[in-house]
């Protein structure tokens, strides 16, 4: 099982990230609203019989955090990389890497986290145009769970389904 660790955008989020121009091209894959989402740790693939242990290690990790975090998108699209199109989401920080220490083992190759929404990604082996980038976006929410995530590639992009959330916990 494909397995990561998300936080996933509120409803007022995604119908703000749904209002942005989504303009027909045929080396552009636009990813959809069920699959907006901001990967804290990628955990690869995963037997099924570790998700309990996993969801117990979540479930703490977000109850040790110093209260919600907030998210904030923004403040425009971006070029992630030549071929994925994305929003940058600050305010994650603390729990990427609560979460990355708790269920990883170090690794020194390990790119910093980057908070991101991925918007559209090139086909094949193509580059995405540039004034793709640029356009002004922005909101935030506070986060009230962490969501171990299932993936399944497929034609149309992955498609994921929460395994296990568990709430954060209250500012107090």
């Amino acid at each position: 099982m494909r397995l990561f660790v998300a936080v996933w955008p509120p409803p007022e989020i995604v119908e703000r990230l749904a209002g942005l121009p989504r303009p027909e091209h045929p080396r552009v894959r636009w990813t959809t609203p069920d699959q907006w989402h901001v990967t804290l740790v990628f955990l690869g693939e995963q037997p099924a019989e570790r998700t309990d242990e996993l969801a117990d290690v979540l479930r703490r990790v977000a109850a040790g955090l110093d209260g919600p975090p907030e998210a904030r998108l923004g403040p425009a699209t971006e070029l992630l990389s030549r071929s994925v199109l994305s929003v940058p989401v600050a305010g994650l920080d603390p729990p990427a890497a609560a979460t990355a220490a708790a269920m990883t083992p170090p690794d020194p190759r390990r790119p910093p986290f980057r908070g991101h929404l991925t918007l559209a990604r090139a086909r094949g082996r193509d580059r995405l145009d540039r004034r793709l980038a640029g356009t002004p976006v922005e909101g935030s929410w506070l986060v009230r769970e962490l969501c171990l995530v299932s993936s399944t590639p497929g034609p149309g992009g992955s498609r994921y389904a929460t395994v296990f959330s568990a709430a954060t916990a209250d500012a107090g």
